[in-house]
């Protein structure tokens, strides 16, 4: 067995206590995230208790990135012992970028990266983008912020989709990850993590990147493609591993829907580690 990386164990050990913060020992979350529903209800009403909202999806948040860094670094071809000037690149240039909900914003996301203490982060770069206002055809053309149009809620397997909108905005990320490597970020050290419409939009950026990223996370996202698209995602952007998790209760995105992305990215040749 090959010597466990001082990293892995960090992260191995903050992740068994965010699982112990969540879940009551069954699949059930001790303190259940908000709905896209509940959201756009907070929208209209301009209620906002943010606090209340953002304790378990940090946590949770947390839980998704710390594993999909871990799969990263234990990925047997990842070489642990590089040159100076890679391990630089490695734990000194990194990029995460978090793709909110609908109807949220970018600054109320924030507080996600607080719980990252260990020093390996101390040069990390995150960024919290705030999707533009837009009318929502499932919330009655009501404008609030939206990566990109969602015709039904809730979302199912079945539901139609807005590809037009959705491109858009994958344009939008990709802009904001050339950025980045421009400036010497190696592709390999950005992950792109979202949750619901932000899952959504994380997984569709991902997968129509024209390089390997270091990961992306889905927190109950959906498919927002036609099957058809799988013609469109370059050969680089396969060899990015994506952790997916969605709540087995989830009635706005519901189960089935996130179900069925694990067996869609297989048949594309996507490795996904999927969590219910």
């Amino acid at each position: 067995m090959a010597p466990t990386h001082p990293i892995v164990a960090c992260f191995h050990s903050a992740l068994l206590n965010a699982n112990n913060l969540l879940y009551d020992g069954t699949t059930n979350l001790i303190s259940p995230l908000s709905s896209v529903q509940d959201r756009i209800t907070w929208t209209q009403n301009e209620v906002m208790k943010p606090i209340q909202i953002l304790r378990p999806f940090i946590l949770l948040s947390l839980t998704l990135l710390i594993s999909l860094i871990i799969i990263q670094l234990n990925n047997p071809t990842l070489n642990l012992n590089p040159k100076p000037n890679q391990m630089a690149g490695v734990w000194n240039r990194s990029f995460i970028l978090w793709l909110h909900g609908l109807g949220d914003s970018g600054p109320a996301n924030e507080p996600i990266k607080s719980l990252f203490t260990s020093n390996h982060f101390n040069s990390t770069k995150w960024s919290f983008p705030s999707a533009p206002p837009s009318p929502v055809t499932c919330n009655h053309g009501a404008i609030m912020p939206s990566w990109f149009d969602i015709p039904e809620i809730p979302v199912t397997s079945h539901s139609p989709k807005d590809e037009a909108s959705l491109l858009k905005a994958v344009k939008n990320v990709h802009t904001m990850i050339d950025r980045e490597v421009a400036s010497g970020i190696s592709p390999d050290n950005i992950f792109v993590c979202g949750f619901s419409q932000g899952g959504a939009l994380t997984l569709a950026s991902v997968l129509l990147y024209p390089k390997t990223l270091g990961g992306g996370a889905v927190f109950s996202g959906w498919l927002p493609f036609n099957h058809s698209i799988i013609e469109q995602f370059p050969e680089e952007a396969k060899k990015t591993p994506i952790l997916w998790s969605h709540g087995m209760s989830d009635a706005t995105v519901l189960f089935e829907a996130g179900q069925e992305g694990p067996p869609f990215l297989e048949r594309a040749g996507v490795t996904c580690e999927f969590k219910a």
